[in-house]
């Protein structure tokens, strides 16, 4: 590993205390590091000045892996800017739960020796496309079409491979993939899929009728989503980012992504292991 990235959300003051100190360790195992600009301003004059600066944009062209220290919030920053690239990201839990950002703050030294050593998975993570009116979005989580007043529901048409499948009347509908499906989709109702898994899942939100479940769909499948309601608008929105707006007659087309992204895993775990770390499945309910 010749050269790291560094990326923090700089508003949480200990996401940039731990940065700091993985920049100082990987300094003295001889590791290039580059700090996005963004997080430079913030880390200690010192060890700014042994560092490299890029563009949160420029990552990919330095780096050979890029660590993120903050929640899934951050990882997914950096990953809408990594798709379809061969840099790897590393999460560094700093928030709460961490699904994506999986590595804690509290074994960051030896997670880091880890890497060095080479003790480490990278998979690849099914993302998804969406084109509305000519324009474009990615996401790894879900795309998501919301409404732009909570005032109103959504009535939205949706096609599957063109067959019809049902009219939502909801607050919103989104798409996820088996990565996403621990986010959103979960509140909403959705399932948990394991993430090689070849589907994506169609979640409604609030359905104004309650037999409209969770739809699971190959991930190779076309789904395209129209707006029904006579002067309605959406959102559609991928990955918590508005790309665009939909209006009545307007459709969004979502399909799997040509470039997944890659996520590095630690090497002794499994996505079960994180299950029960992160949701409690470990937990002995008839213990008092």
């Amino acid at each position: 590993m010749r050269s790291i990235a560094l990326l923090a959300y700089t508003a949480r003051e200990h996401a940039v205390d731990h940065a700091t100190h993985a920049a100082e360790r990987l300094l003295e195992e001889g590791v290039t590091v580059y700090l996005e600009d963004g997080l430079s301003e913030f880390v200690r004059a010192d060890v700014r000045e042994r560092c490299e600066t890029c563009s949160a944009r420029e990552m990919e062209k330095y780096a050979d892996m890029v660590i993120t220290f903050g929640g899934d919030g951050t990882l997914l920053g950096a990953a809408h800017l990594l798709i379809g690239t061969d840099v790897p990201i590393m999460g560094v839990n700093v928030g709460k739960l961490g699904f994506l950002a999986e590595f804690p703050v509290t074994a960051l030294e030896e997670s880091l020796m880890q890497i060095l050593k080479g003790n480490y998975r990278v998979v690849d993570r099914s993302t998804l496309t969406v084109t509305v009116n000519g324009v474009t979005g990615y996401a790894l989580n879900e795309v998501l079409i919301d409404q732009a007043s909570e005032s109103r529901l959504l009535e939205l048409r949706a096609l599957v491979n063109e067959h019809h499948v049902a009219d939502y009347r909801a607050d919103g509908v989104m798409v996820t993939t088996p990565t996403g499906s621990t986010a959103y989709s979960l509140a909403a109702g959705g399932p948990i899929i394991v993430p090689s898994t070849d589907a994506f899942c169609i979640t409604p939100i609030s359905p104004h009728t309650l037999t409209l479940r969770p739809l699971i769909i190959r991930d190779d499948s076309e789904i395209r989503f129209t707006v029904l309601n006579e002067d309605a608008e959406a959102k559609v929105v991928a990955d918590g980012r508005v790309i665009a707006t939909l209006r009545t007659g307007d459709t969004a087309l979502i399909t799997k992504g040509e470039h997944p992204l890659k996520l590095v895993k630690r090497a002794d775990s499994t996505y079960y292991d994180l299950l029960r770390e992160k949701l409690l499945w470990s937990a002995d309910a008839t213990r008092k």
